[in-house]
């Protein structure tokens, strides 16, 4: 099979010709029809996430069909199309996973990180940890609610009741929980780089009641703010913006050091935290809630051997909604 590959960090990925994978006990092969180009595969390229395998084919949201089944698999029929996200595994015994927080699991394995992930042909994956997908969505519209979609959904979930969110970074993730927060009623300050109107426009398209630059302050005082750009320096700015009782959410999976900040910022009982992956149960209840929402994914299509374009295309911030790879495109 042809698959994108990382060989080493702060390189490009390589077209490469492999054998295509047999699934083991509990997996199940895909053919890859479609897999999103996430900011945390951005990430593990620019080699600021470590602990990964080398080489290693990214990508981890992946939406493909099932073309074989390993010994004792049997949640999907071979033909049925399913999606895969970043959790790959984990270990199911300890007590973060025993209490339904598998995302915090120790030895848990992330796809397209510790497993071969979607920037393929073919791809792997534990039957366990894959999702049945809503047929009201095509495979490249699905594929970015795999890990934009799911991220976003958990990191408005630890906002709480919060009516008036701003949102500081508008892009793949953004654009899909912003949906799902209007829906809620919710109202919604977009924060984007200085000076990108196309970003302001596209957030204010999506229902946000106002958009401008990061940099400035808020029009009003927030309840929560979900930080989506992995620039340290805005915790400080997203808690300004806030109001006493208020929470900003990390949301990246890696963030720039944050600068220090004086003790009034956080006073007043605001709180900082973060998103630290998924679970499959964040996947089953934001799955449904997506079709009822009205979700519409804003995609960009490449081919598979321009997976290198769309990395650059997400590093320079060139993209409003998500990029998405077609691995049988001609």
């Amino acid at each position: 099979m042809r698959a994108m590959r990382l060989h080493a960090p702060r390189s490009a990925l390589e077209l490469d010709e492999i054998a295509a994978p047999r699934p083991g006990p509990g997996e199940v092969l895909l053919e890859v029809s479609a897999c999103g180009v996430c900011r945390t595969d951005l990430h593990i390229a620019d080699g600021e996430l470590e602990g990964g395998r080398l080489p290693i084919v990214p990508g981890h949201e992946i939406v493909g069909v099932v073309v074989a089944r390993g010994e004792g698999a049997q949640r999907f029929a071979e033909g049925e199309r399913v999606g895969v996200p970043w959790l790959g595994a984990s270990c199911g015994r300890c007590d973060y996973c025993r209490s339904g927080r598998e995302n915090l699991c120790d030895l848990a394995r992330f796809t397209g990180f510790h497993r071969d992930g979607g920037y393929a042909e073919y791809a792997l994956a534990d039957e366990r940890f894959c999702f049945a997908l809503p047929p009201s969505y095509g495979d490249v519209e699905a594929a970015p609610l795999l890990c934009a979609g799911l991220i976003g959904y958990r990191a408005l979930a630890m906002a709480g009741d919060a009516r008036r969110i701003g949102i500081y970074g508008f892009g793949a993730a953004a654009h899909i929980v912003a949906q799902v927060a209007v829906f809620q009623g919710r109202e919604l300050y977009a924060f984007t780089r200085p000076g990108d109107a196309a970003a302001q426009a596209f957030a204010l398209k999506l229902g946000c009641r106002w958009a401008g630059d990061s940099t400035g302050p808020a029009p009003e005082p927030l309840d929560a703010a979900l930080l989506f750009a992995p620039v340290g320096a805005l915790v400080p700015a997203a808690l300004a913006a806030t109001r006493k009782g208020g929470t900003v959410v990390c949301a990246g999976i890696h963030m720039s050091d944050i600068p220090s900040f004086p003790y009034s910022l956080l006073w007043g009982e605001r709180s900082v935290r973060s998103v630290a992956n998924l679970t499959r149960r964040d996947g089953e209840e934001f799955l449904r809630l997506a079709p009822a929402a009205g979700v519409r994914t804003e995609v960009r299509r490449y081919a598979l051997s321009e997976a290198n374009a769309a990395l650059g295309d997400l590093r320079r911030g060139a993209l409003n909604g998500a990029a998405v790879l077609l691995p049988r495109a001609v």
